[in-house]
């Protein structure tokens, strides 16, 4: 039975809430707890690759047990605990105190959950073992969050999380965040387990969200048809009506140019007044950094979206992106298109769209 729900992530930026001389403490706390994430994360996936791979080990006697259960359920079983527990109770015991369990239980349970899907590949030598960055994201289980409200004075959306009071800081809003925020306090939508991320001494919260999907009057024997091409990021067709979304002139044209302004500031850097050092010579290309993956991103967003109330207005049900497989082999071929045309993004995009607006996609 089809699932009448879906999960999307948002990205909220947060702000410590609690006097400027309480802050230092909060900051080393949560960096201390994103470095017990990391080594936690790899102590586990190293565990799970011994225990999958002892197997392998033909050098041990025969006298060593090879099933990976626990022996008071199977005689054969080496573990004295389930194969989950076996890796949660390590990770407990060695950094209790330091970090709340329930950061380690629920890393625990996603680590596990990775590995399994890739277990395959590692038994066969065509992956190598899964290695976690220091940057890695601290797991933030809906236990830990707490005293949810919105505070009018300071007009943000204040919580505690792990027991450290926090608001929210949406800026100008242009997407739908204030508003999954107003329609969660009504009980609305749900939250999930979520995830923390710290970044330039800023704080992120990766919120998942779970969304009814939206009921539209679509007819799934009406098909719309959509190509990518290099004219135009989309061209769709429902029936006799077609449409044309974005133009290369609007896309390719103005990525180039962010490209070419780069390139010009970065050979002008060196010419540079340096003052103040480093910071002050770079002034200008700090400025744009991240300028072209941002236009991109909105670009992609605009145009999937535009795609999704096309088919809602022809009433279709079912989307079919036609010759996706060649267009993706073009791109591989040619390093300019590959370069500047991203489209596995863009897919990516109207997939989870179609999702929300439950719209059928074949991708062919």
């Amino acid at each position: 039975m089809e699932k009448s729900t879906i999960t999307l992530t948002r990205k909220i930026q947060l702000l410590i809430d609690v006097p400027s001389n309480e802050k230092k403490e909060i900051w080393e706390k949560l960096y201390r707890y994103q470095n017990r994430c990391f080594r936690t994360a790899n102590l586990i996936a190293s565990h799970l690759y011994v225990q999958e791979m002892i197997k392998d080990f033909f050098y041990l006697t025969e006298k060593i047990q090879y099933k990976l259960a626990d022996e008071k359920k199977d005689q054969m079983g080496m573990f004295d605990r389930s194969k989950t527990n076996s890796t949660a109770r390590m990770v407990f015991d060695r950094f209790k105190g330091e970090i709340p369990t329930d950061i380690l239980g629920s890393l625990n349970n996603t680590i596990q959950s990775t590995f399994s899907k890739s277990k395959a590949d590692y038994w066969q030598g065509t992956k190598s073992l899964r290695n976690y960055k220091r940057d890695i994201p601290i797991p933030l289980p809906i236990k830990c969050i707490s005293k949810m409200k919105y505070d009018p004075e300071k007009k943000a959306f204040c919580f505690n999380m792990f027991a450290i009071p926090v608001k929210t800081y949406l800026g100008k809003d242009y997407a739908d965040k204030r508003v999954i925020m107003e329609r969660l306090l009504k009980e609305e939508i749900k939250l999930c387990n979520s995830q923390i991320q710290l970044k330039d001494r800023k704080i992120f919260w990766l919120a998942v969200f779970e969304f009814e999907k939206k009921e539209h009057l679509l007819k799934p024997e009406i098909i719309a048809e959509a190509s990518l091409s290099l004219e135009h990021p989309i061209v769709a067709k429902a029936g006799n009506v077609r449409i044309n979304i974005g133009s290369k002139e609007e896309f390719l044209y103005r990525r180039l140019a962010i490209q070419a302004s780069q390139k010009r500031i970065q050979d002008g850097v060196v010419y540079a007044r340096s003052r103040n050092g480093v910071k002050r010579k770079l002034k200008a290309l700090y400025k744009t950094k991240n300028l072209e993956s941002r236009y991109v991103s909105n670009r992609l967003h605009v145009y999937s979206r535009q795609l999704i109330n096309f088919c809602i207005r022809q009433q279709a049900g079912t989307l079919v992106i036609k010759n996706q497989e060649d267009k993706i082999g073009i791109a591989k071929d040619n390093e300019f298109v590959l370069r500047n045309w991203s489209y596995y993004d863009l897919q990516t995009k109207i997939k989870y769209k179609a999702e929300r607006a439950g719209i059928e996609l074949i991708i062919g």
